[in-house]
């Protein structure tokens, strides 16, 4: 399919009843008539109509064992032309979810996330939250709109995601940082 033609699958859900239409009138053609053909051709577009929204949908497997394809794609990477080896195609976009634990008292915190970063790895998004078990929970990164002392910097580097905490939020001992990047 064009990738042109793509995007007119975006946001699409999966039909319901046209299908049992179908199903319907099959049941009731005889299996050597033209109108049969065309009941079968129609069952097929509609499968492939089926398997193209299924395709475009998010996977929301969020797995802290290792990276998982989320089925996004990004646009091809920009440096990919007519004039290079590659050929630009929409780019995989994978997650992985990072048990943090406690957040640092007033300090920097780093915890491994086993992603091989090369230079072609980009991260499309970092984010999180933490849960405090008396029942409180904060976004990260957190900002204070009263206290920039307050404020919680999330960071990831070749190696490590990174928590910068200007304020003890060790009450904080529940942590996910998701971590969802491309790897062209």
């Amino acid at each position: 399919m064009a990738a042109d033609n793509l995007f007119q699958y975006l946001g699409e859900f999966v039909p319901s009843t046209e299908i049992w239409q179908v199903i319907a009138e099959l049941s009731s053609t005889d299996p050597k008539s033209d109108q049969f053909k065309e009941l079968i051709v129609r069952l097929a577009l509609i499968v492939n109509r089926i398997n193209l929204a299924v395709n475009t949908k998010e996977t929301g497997i969020y797995n802290n064992l290792q990276e998982f394809v989320t089925s996004n794609q990004y646009f091809a990477n920009p440096a990919l032309n007519s004039g290079t080896a590659q050929t630009p195609e929409f780019r995989t976009v994978y997650r992985t979810v990072i048990n943090f634990g406690a957040l640092p008292n007033a300090a920097t915190k780093s915890v491994p996330h086993h992603i091989t970063c090369t230079s072609s790895t980009t991260f499309t998004r970092i984010y999180g939250a933490a849960t405090d078990p008396s029942t409180s929970y904060i976004p990260l990164p957190f900002v204070s709109a009263t206290d920039v002392a307050h404020n919680i910097e999330v960071n990831v580097d070749t190696t490590n995601v990174n928590v910068i905490t200007g304020a003890n939020y060790s009450a904080y001992t529940t942590t996910y940082i998701v971590l969802e990047y491309l790897q062209n």
